[in-house]
């Protein structure tokens, strides 16, 4: 299957990353996931740290919020915090009860090493850079999740369920969303040409190291470290 069309942004980021990309879409946890052979205990853990994740992910689109000067970035950003809040992560608490693992045992999840290095790269990107910087890290979380649901969206088996939300039309949607969000916040601020720039290189390495931080995220959920 051809990579998803979620923007001009994400193709060059996407290229720019290359191999870590592949190893982020296709690691042994995304396939093992798929193939529904992953440890119960596994996912359990990683449903558990990432809730956590998202916790600091909806705080990162709340700094887009309020590094943003354009109200339409606003918008975009307070309606995706309020789905991470309100969407994603009600599903986490809805599969882990199932598990007997309760929301306030979730609250309490002490954070792994991996869940702390990358959430703390993103905010520190965001709170030391711009909004481009904020978003290029941002990016591979949102982007990633939608490939590999579209990916993989029909496996069924134990975790078909789990998949098939981010390959439905509704995250989809949110790709294309925040893809087009993406582009538009760097052509307003650096021109149509903005692959041509400097700035251009610094961006697509904030999107590798996040991508290369991805990996190690799902590695955490593999060994349950």
């Amino acid at each position: 299957m051809s990579a998803p069309d979620y923007g001009r942004a994400f193709t060059l980021w996407r290229q720019a990353a290359g191999a870590e990309w592949d190893r982020y879409v296709g690691h042994d946890f995304v396939r093992q996931l798929a193939a529904g052979s992953l440890p119960r205990d596994s996912f359990l853990h990683y449903l558990q740290q990432d809730y956590v994740f998202l916790l600091h992910f909806a705080r990162s689109w709340s700094l887009v919020f309020a590094k943003s000067d354009r109200l339409s970035e606003m918008r975009a950003a307070s309606s995706i915090a309020h789905g991470l809040l309100s969407g994603e992560m009600p599903l986490h608490v809805e599969i882990c009860g199932a598990e007997g693992i309760t929301e306030a045992m979730l609250e309490r999840t002490p954070e792994s090493p991996a869940n702390m290095a990358y959430t703390r790269y993103v905010q520190a990107t965001g709170y030391s850079g711009d909004i481009l910087d904020l978003l290029a890290a941002l990016a591979p979380c949102v982007f990633g999740y939608g490939e590999i649901g579209r990916v993989h969206a029909a496996s069924g088996g134990p975790y078909g369920d789990w998949i098939a939300t981010y390959g439905g039309a509704d995250y989809q949607r949110v790709c294309h969303e925040v893809g087009a969000l993406t582009d538009a916040a760097l052509e307003a601020r650096l021109g149509p040409d903005w692959p041509a720039l400097p700035r251009a290189a610094t961006l697509a390495r904030h999107f590798t190291q996040a991508t290369q931080l991805e990996v190690g995220f799902w590695q955490m959920g593999l060994d349950r470290t």
